[in-house]
């Protein structure tokens, strides 16, 4: 990626001249094939460190997961671990089937999937559908469609920084303003009781902890 012009008289003169050019052509064609051997060397050697980085971090995605339903993470496409990692927090739960309806919610809610799309770092409770589904169907719907107590609801799933499981412990500051606390670790672990399935999902920038709750702030 990331190389003379000699007058004499004579034959001896001519025979020098020619065998000067031979070995000035043979001396830069080893130039040029030496050229060719040190790039392609460098190229090599420059190529191999990036592909082994990529390879290491998609292995490092799943490998820094923990809890026991991460086993029903997509294992290739964009909603497995590796593709997740790839894309900013919103659009990597709208690839996850186990998210489906947080997607839904988040999506009711104006400008907040661009918000946590563009947000620098965050750590994310992520109910999954069958959290939703304890929700009766009617109360359900009717949050969806009131965007200020929707919007409150998931802002309290939502904290700053990406917290890897022992930063996440202890009481921390929702989105929303209020309070929530870990316990326990990659053994088992909740949030306000809500136990977490599969914690410390990588996302391009956010780490996600799916929940078997909907998390509600204080009335």
């Amino acid at each position: 990626m990331k190389l003379q012009t000699l007058r004499r008289t004579g034959v001896a003169a001519a025979a020098i001249s020619l065998s000067l050019g031979l070995a000035a052509c043979s001396s830069e064609d080893d130039s040029s094939d030496s050229a060719s051997d040190t790039s392609s060397s460098s190229s090599a050697e420059s190529s191999a460190p990036a592909e082994e980085e990529t390879t290491e971090a998609a292995a490092g995605a799943q490998a820094q997961t923990f809890g026991d339903a991460c086993s029903a993470v997509p294992t290739d496409g964009p909603g497995s671990f590796d593709g997740m990692v790839q894309d900013p927090v919103a659009t990597a739960a709208s690839n996850n089937p186990l998210l489906e309806t947080l997607v839904t919610a988040v999506g009711a809610v104006d400008g907040l999937g661009d918000t946590l799309n563009s947000a620098e770092a965050l750590t994310v409770f992520a109910p999954t559908n069958d959290a939703f589904g304890a929700i009766p169907e009617k109360k359900l719907q009717a949050v969806l469609k009131d965007q200020k107590t929707l919007g409150a609801i998931l802002s309290h799933h939502v904290v700053a920084g990406q917290l890897d499981p022992d930063a996440v412990v202890g009481e921390q500051e929702t989105l929303n303003g209020d309070m929530v606390n870990v316990d326990g670790d990659t053994e088992g672990m909740t949030v306000d009781g809500a136990n977490v399935l599969c914690g410390n999902i990588p996302t391009a920038n956010a780490t996600v902890y799916v929940i078997d709750q909907v998390l509600m702030p204080p009335a």
